[in-house]
């Protein structure tokens, strides 16, 4: 499943063609994906200008100047694809469309996103602008972790009495939006801390230290596009780079990355996820 960097690196390939522009032809090819799109989709988005392009969470949230927005959900294996780009920067040609090239959008500009969904495990729906966070996927999201609401003392009174291990809590996302299995194993590396441990036995200080470190972690996946494991791919169909410079996942029987460390990376099993972790230097 896509995580906070992918999705805000497919929004940020997307926006050069799509904000400010209007959608010249919106063709829907089935009736659903994750659930049945909404009635008359198709109309209700061909001639409308996309104000502004924006992420939540994994979502990626069109606001349109009629009022309403487009919410998009890659799921396990959707793809938002660019082709006809007038800036030059993706490829040119408009390819045929395939099997699983589910919603297609002509924009004026000469540009087409395509959104293909092998799996059909991604969604769109249309919600009013106006009370967009009121939608039931939105309206129980925890704080933006690279926005300001995300701090030191909501993480820590967030944590406070908690038995659940700290992975989960900061995988629960009431607590943190956006955060998956990826960055977090990543961010507990970064900050010693084993993905076992009960977060509310973790000192402030230590609960606090892990709110810069997540920050970091998101924006050094951003920067490399992201990860690609299985399915991802950028907006320009190339896959991100970020599973390079893992330090924990995926690395289970390999060596600790700390130069002073000499520990081997583990993995556990947490309610059906992969944990990986060093258990020499993560406490």
């Amino acid at each position: 499943m896509p995580e906070l960097p992918e999705v805000e690196t497919v929004r940020r390939g997307l926006t050069p063609v799509m904000e400010g522009q209007v959608i010249a032809r919106a063709q829907v090819n089935r009736p659903d994906l994750r659930w049945p799109f909404p009635p008359d989709m198709a109309a209700r988005l061909t001639g409308r200008r996309v104000a502004a392009l924006r992420r939540r969470s994994k979502y990626i949230l069109a606001d349109l100047d009629s009022g309403e927005t487009l919410l998009i959900h890659l799921g396990m294996s959707g793809r938002m694809l660019i082709s006809g780009d007038p800036l030059g920067v993706f490829v040119h040609d408009h390819p045929a469309l395939e099997k699983h090239d589910h919603v297609v959008l002509d924009m004026e500009n000469g540009a087409r996103i395509t959104f293909n969904d092998p799996r059909r495990f991604g969604a769109m729906d249309l919600l009013p602008t106006a009370t967009a966070d009121q939608h039931k996927l939105l309206s129980v999201l925890g704080p933006e972790p690279l926005g300001n609401d995300f701090n030191e003392p909501h993480l820590i009174a967030a944590f406070a009495g908690r038995n659940t291990p700290v992975k989960s809590a900061l995988l629960d996302q009431h607590i943190v939006a956006g955060l998956g299995n990826i960055y977090v194993c990543e961010a507990l590396y970064r900050a010693g801390i084993h993905p076992g441990r009960k977060a509310g036995r973790i000192s402030a200080r230590r609960v606090a230290a892990l709110v810069p470190i997540i920050r970091q972690v998101l924006v050094d996946a951003i920067a490399a596009g992201g990860s690609s494991l299985r399915d991802f791919r950028q907006a320009d169909g190339e896959l991100g780079y970020f599973q390079h410079a893992f330090d924990v996942y995926g690395r289970a029987g390999q060596p600790c990355r700390r130069p002073d460390c000499g520990g081997t990376i583990a993995r556990i099993v947490q309610s059906g996820r992969s944990s990986f972790y060093c258990p020499a230097c993560q406490r």
